[in-house]
């Protein structure tokens, strides 16, 4: 991995405060944004650097790692790691009056132990010989209420290649999904890192979803909930007749039993759609109508 300098790519010196970062960041960005350079390769390459330059350098815990590890600032936690390691087994050695064998970096005999380096001097390179898992990815993807109710393919793009994913139906909001092995690549033969993909699920139906249950409201006249009657209703796989019983009180609930969402890495299981009974009263009575509730009324 080339040494990339992200204080020259953001034209800043390494005193830089965040306040510097930031409007650096935000002047460049401006400038080479997609949508003011169509068609340009050069110019979304530089504003593809500018950001990762502005993700390291803008978080103060990555910025430390990269003015200590350079390159290798992604590694920095095992970098940093194995030198304590190598620190206590020399330390140990001392102590018990030990010779050891120590090269003039201090590392080489102790990497050479953990990852069988051979006894030569291009093998002798301090942590150059350390196999590092490469780094993990981090993405997220939006996706309607109506994308996970079955199977969804995608193809992702992830660092320039192409992913063909299958998105299990019932994923929830927020959920989020490991993909071994499609992150960085490793360092020294390490193994690759791995993608993290989080969904965002947007509710793009007049349904309410909790977990598995689907609940909704639905009109009834007042004559069909005093009297009883059939209606139909919308369900997520499409519409039902319902009978609904004399004297149907408002805010009453009805239970479809699974009739709601598909329960994640279950197939054929479902949750439940639970429907409630809002009750509409008539408007604009005519006079008739408005005597004969009046009748009723005495009556009871």
């Amino acid at each position: 991995m080339n040494f990339i300098d992200y204080y020259k790519i953001l034209g800043i010196d390494k005193t830089a405060s965040e306040a510097d970062i930031k409007k650096a960041y935000r002047k460049l960005a401006r400038k080479y944004h997609p949508d003011l350079n169509p068609n340009d390769k050069e110019a979304e390459k530089k504003f593809k650097d500018i950001n990762e330059a502005n993700e390291v350098l803008s978080n103060p815990e990555n910025r430390k790692k990269y003015d200590k590890h350079g390159k290798d600032w992604k590694h920095a936690d095992d970098i940093e790691r194995a030198q304590k390691q190598q620190g206590s087994r020399q330390q140990y050695s001392h102590g018990f009056g030990g010779g050891g064998s120590h090269s003039d970096d201090g590392f080489s005999d102790f990497f050479e132990s953990m990852f069988g380096g051979q006894h030569s001097a291009g093998s002798r390179q301090g942590h150059g010989n350390m196999h590092f898992k490469g780094q993990d990815f981090n993405a997220e993807l939006q996706l309607n209420l109506t994308d996970v109710y079955t199977d969804e393919t995608q193809v992702l793009t992830v660092n320039g290649k192409k992913i063909r994913l299958t998105i299990p139906a019932g994923i929830e909001n927020e959920q989020v999904l490991k993909i071994p092995g499609k992150g960085d690549p490793g360092v020294n033969g390490g193994p690759n890192g791995d993608l993290y993909i989080k969904f965002n699920i947007v509710n793009n139906t007049k349904f309410k979803r909790y977990g598995n249950n689907l609940h909704t409201d639905v009109e009834v006249d007042l004559y069909t909930a005093i009297l009883g009657g059939d209606i139909m209703v919308d369900t997520f796989s499409g519409k039902v007749k319902l009978k609904v019983a004399p004297e149907t009180q408002n805010g009453t609930k009805v239970k479809l039993k699974g009739k709601g969402f598909p329960v994640y890495k279950k197939k054929g299981e479902f949750g439940d759609f639970i429907i409630t009974y809002q009750i509409s009263m008539p408007k604009n009575l005519s006079d008739k109508e408005k005597e004969l509730f009046s009748e009723l009324k005495k009556l009871r």
